[in-house]
């Protein structure tokens, strides 16, 4: 079950990264950048869930949460300069 909930946030977090890149307006690639947000915010919550339950080798799991939150600065940079903040 958290695998599988892993695996649908993290690849969402991808995909609508990619559909931003091709978004018809600004409005739409603000949308779809914030969409990508809640999916790193939610990959990193399941990967916290991993850690704490002994889910997975320790060091890719703090690896891949470290990314996550990566990824996340960056999209909320993203969105903030997108809405010109």
């Amino acid at each position: 079950m958290i695998g599988r909930q892993l695996l649908r946030s993290a690849t969402s977090l991808g995909a609508n990264y990619r559909e931003a890149n091709r978004a018809e307006s600004r409005d739409d690639f603000i949308h779809k950048t914030a969409i990508a947000q809640k999916e790193a915010t939610e990959t990193n919550y399941w990967l916290e869930i991993c850690r704490q339950s002994n889910i997975g080798e320790v060091i890719q799991v703090v690896s891949h949460a470290t990314e996550a939150r990566e990824l996340l600065a960056i999209l909320t940079t993203i969105n903030r300069k997108a809405k010109g903040r």
